[in-house]
């Protein structure tokens, strides 16, 4: 069975687009980050429950592996987005943004911790 970044759509700044539906059915194939100020977490849209929280303006601070499977979140999919493009330009393999951010996660009806 294909990977999660094997399903993945890829997209030309060198990450790959996923759907929330894909990323919720395969949560534990991928680490989870999500990109937004700590207190966005805590707010309307919630979170996805095991996020680890590396707000974009200290993604260069972040430990990742380049082979690991990352999953970008943000609100709306544009910092995960920039984030992704910005991984991917350092050289990390496996990144994906999660297309839509948690507004398409909670608009999709799955589960939200707040």
């Amino acid at each position: 069975m294909p990977t999660l970044f094997e399903r993945s759509t890829p997209n030309p700044a060198g990450y790959r687009d996923v759907a929330p539906k894909d990323v919720a059915a395969a949560i534990s194939g991928a680490r989870l980050v999500d990109v937004r100020d700590p207190a966005e977490l805590r707010g309307e849209l919630g979170h996805v429950a095991g996020i680890e929280n590396v707000p974009l303006a200290r993604l260069d601070d972040a430990a990742f592996s380049k082979d690991e499977p990352l999953v970008l979140v943000c609100r709306s999919g544009r910092r995960s987005a920039q984030a992704a493009a910005a991984l991917s330009a350092a050289g990390f393999r496996c990144i994906m943004n999660m297309t839509g951010g948690m507004i398409a996660w909670n608009e999709a009806g799955l589960p939200v911790q707040r």
